[in-house]
């Protein structure tokens, strides 16, 4: 017998929302490596860079984290367990992302190793989050 495979969920992603998740990741990752650029030659413009990596990442983050929390809240009791881990891996990297930035707002040289440690943590958030957004579709078999 041949095994048909249909997608588990109905709905994917909404465009608007995978548009905005798709926004932190890159940028939390430009911050990690913009503080290992300055980490590894004390040039100021490195953190400056960072801090701005980082304010995109979380204005852009944070409507991609309401949108997540709308669509925790409209999703069904069946996907609901996943939704809220969605949220809230969304929601921890935006805070780290947002301690992140309030590190960087020290002067620059009093800011490593804590910014280089946060940058990692982000990014390693965002990449999850993003990866569990984007993971919509599961395939089941249908015999």
């Amino acid at each position: 017998m041949a095994a048909i495979s249909t997608p588990g969920f109905a709905r994917p992603l909404h465009p608007l929302h995978a548009i905005l998740l798709a926004f932190p990741f890159p940028l939390f990752l430009g911050a990690l490596i913009s503080d290992y650029a300055y980490r590894s030659s004390f040039q100021v413009q490195w953190a400056n860079f960072s801090s701005w990596l980082i304010a995109g990442g979380l204005f852009v983050g944070g409507f991609a984290l309401l949108w997540a929390l709308i669509h925790l809240f409209r999703s069904g009791p069946a996907r609901r367990g996943r939704a809220a881990i969605y949220f809230l891996v969304l929601l921890g990297a935006w805070v780290v992302g947002f301690v992140n930035a309030l590190v960087h707002s020290k002067d620059a040289f009093a800011i490593m190793p804590e910014a280089l440690v946060l940058s990692a943590i982000a990014t390693v958030l965002a990449f999850v989050a993003a990866w569990m957004g984007y993971s919509g579709f599961h395939s089941k078999e249908v015999v």
